[in-house]
């Protein structure tokens, strides 16, 4: 079974949540043109100023999204 990897672009400042949100379209977008899949795509305010948008892929997957996308960092998806 391929191991699910959670991509990650951190946000911060009084808008964070906001640009978390509209973030996740980028990658909804990116995606469906480049006929690649995923799991999920989401996002989260970890507080006031700080906010984090994520894309979950397959490990197979995830070099097609990071060479392209230049995630902030990655870690196993849960």
């Amino acid at each position: 079974m391929d191991r699910k990897l959670k991509l990650i672009w951190d946000f911060r400042g009084p808008v964070a949540s906001k640009t978390a949100e509209h973030h996740c379209i980028h990658l909804k977008e990116f995606a469906q043109r480049e006929n690649l899949p995923f799991h999920n795509i989401n996002n989260e305010t970890i507080s006031e100023l700080y906010s984090i948008a994520y894309i979950t892929v397959d490990e197979v997957d995830m070099p097609v999204y990071r060479d392209a996308l230049k995630p902030h960092r990655g870690q196993l998806a849960k």
